[in-house]
């Protein structure tokens, strides 16, 4: 892959510290919030210039990717604010892994073909049970298949956002795969979910119209939501409901009566294998109103009534401020009034767009609210986010993928997986004993290569980790051995913040190491440091 800002360097390697072998007696996880003070800004202003500093371009690199080394932060706080979020947002000229369908095999879960259901019809028919036990252990090995190779895409796409050069593309696609939320337990067909993932990157920072009419054709989505099963006369309301209750309008925006309508609109809405089909046969045509609007609606007429409602821009612009600037409602005022005001005048943007959603996007990133002290490390970040971020921000080694991937999942965040159709909760959902014990440790083992003890033996051929290009800035300005400017640093950086109880840590670690600045001593701090609460803050 060329190289450019967000490159992965080959960074060697390894230090002291061990995994924790116990979970931390304060299950609460992350730190208090806050003190209530003043209202915070409202101002969708862009942010000028020379308020945009380390913090600022920290804080966007957190929030519309997965975090950033000192020497990428420094990058775009020299751009400033203008440059920096318009090399995340226009991403298409970055050079990328070109995805292909050929990655991954389509054919595993294919349908019988009509020589093998001849063939088991008449394996039935004769009774022979031999053969119908044959047949249903080729469907049970081909099941198999599927789920391994569900697993090889799920590290794939791990990976791929560990070392893309476009963040914002896969923090997006990561946003839509918990918006429309589609778990591979219940649709059994990796193929399917991979294309559906193809789908949530190609229109990444797109137009949500064009997304919403792409996803009732999607194969996974019309499985997941038994449309497949939707006849004219016998009309399924699942994909309708969760179309308007959680994709687009929000619950209250719409009545039954008009998931009864949408359900009869999308009827004949399924797919043969890998493709979507349109069965006229099996569709309703009669008239039908829905959300106000009248005809012989299908289901892009469906779509075209969702997407005139005043509700679904707000409802999707919620979605997007809730993704990347704060959680909302939190029930502080001072907040909670300045957000809602963001909310409509982002709402207000997307309708003047027709939808599209990077003027959406380059509007918050830019603007004087998005950069509140209030706003900034406040967020929890997901089990992705923590496990992405660590290895981009800190130049670890990757190690073990598979490692890292079944970790998402004891944190909670099982890529394609999701729990329910709502997607993951996510916030203080997030923390609890268990997932705190993991967090930690997998970040243990990402700087370490250890592992908790009866869980697996460490590496065989540990990865040495050496934190030494973190200090680069240092190094120019003669101050990499200073431990005073090595702490401050370190909690800059990588915490976001320096309070003098987490400075007195890092101070007292360095001193019990005689005051040395080494790669393992350096790799001690950031153990420290990933370790805090508030490193699970970004």
């Amino acid at each position: 892959m060329p190289r450019h800002l967000f490159s992965r360097s080959s960074v060697p390697p390894a230090a002291p510290g061990g995994p924790a072998t116990a979970p931390p007696d304060d299950p609460g996880g992350a730190p208090a919030r806050r003190p209530r003070g003043r209202p915070i800004s409202s101002s969708l202003a862009p942010i000028r210039a020379r308020d945009f500093g380390f913090e600022q371009a920290r804080h966007l690199l957190w929030r519309a990717g997965f975090g950033g080394t000192p020497q990428q932060i420094q990058t775009l706080a020299s751009w400033g604010p203008e440059r920096a979020v318009d090399y995340l947002l226009n991403y298409d000229d970055i050079p990328a892994e070109d995805v292909k369908g050929t990655l991954f095999d389509r054919d595993i879960m294919r349908p019988m073909n009509a020589e093998e259901r001849g063939e088991i019809a008449r394996a039935r028919m004769r009774g022979d049970e031999a053969a119908i036990d044959r047949l249903r252990a080729q469907r049970q090995r081909a099941e198999q298949n599927d789920r391994e190779q569900m697993r090889r895409i799920q590290r794939w796409w791990l990976r791929r956002m560990i070392e893309t050069p476009r963040p914002l593309e896969e923090k997006m696609t990561l946003f839509w795969h918990g918006h429309f939320a589609t778990s591979y337990r219940t649709i059994e067909d990796s193929y399917h979910m991979f294309v559906q993932n193809q789908l949530f990157r190609r229109n990444a920072t797109g137009n949500f119209g064009e997304l919403l009419f792409a996803i009732i054709r999607d194969p996974a989505m019309i499985a997941y939501l038994d449309n497949n099963d939707s006849r004219k006369g016998r009309p399924n309301e699942n994909l309708a409901r969760e179309l308007m209750e959680l994709f687009s309008l929000g619950v209250g925006n719409y009545t039954e009566q008009d998931i009864k309508e949408g359900a009869r609109a999308l009827t004949g809405y399924t797919f043969n294998d890998d493709e979507f089909v349109f069965q006229r046969n099996n569709h309703d045509d009669g008239p039908k109103v829905i959300l106000g609007e009248r005809g012989t609606l299908d289901g892009d007429g469906f779509v075209r009534a969702i997407l005139k409602q005043p509700a679904c821009s707000r409802y999707m612009a919620r979605k997007l401020y809730r993704f990347f600037a704060a959680d909302y409602p939190t029930g502080r005022p001072e907040i909670d009034g300045p957000a809602d005001a963001v909310m409509r005048r982002l709402a207000a943007t997307m309708v003047s767009g027709r939808y599209a959603l990077r003027p959406v996007l380059r509007q918050l990133f830019l603007s004087e609210h998005f950069y509140e002290p209030a706003l900034m490390n406040e967020m929890i970040k997901s089990p992705t986010e923590l496990v992405v971020g660590a290895v981009r921000s800190l130049n670890t080694p990757v190690r073990d993928i598979g490692v890292l991937t079944d970790a998402l999942g004891l944190m909670g965040q099982n890529l394609f997986f999701p729990p329910s159709v709502k997607g993951w909760d996510g916030g203080r959902a997030w923390i609890n004993t268990s997932t705190l014990y993991t967090r930690q440790n997998i970040l243990c083992f990402l700087l370490t290569g250890q592992l908790p003890a009866g869980r697996r033996d460490a590496l065989r051929d540990v990865e040495r980790y050496d934190p030494s290009d973190l200090l680069a800035d240092l190094r120019d300005s003669g101050a990499a051995t200073d431990p005073d400017a090595v702490v401050d640093y370190v909690l800059r950086f990588a915490l976001g913040n320096n309070t003098p109880r987490n400075r007195e840590t890092l101070s007292s670690f360095l001193r019990q190491h005689g005051g040395r600045v080494t790669p393992e001593t350096v790799t001690g701090l950031l153990l420290l440091v990933t370790a805090m609460p508030e490193y699970q803050l970004c």
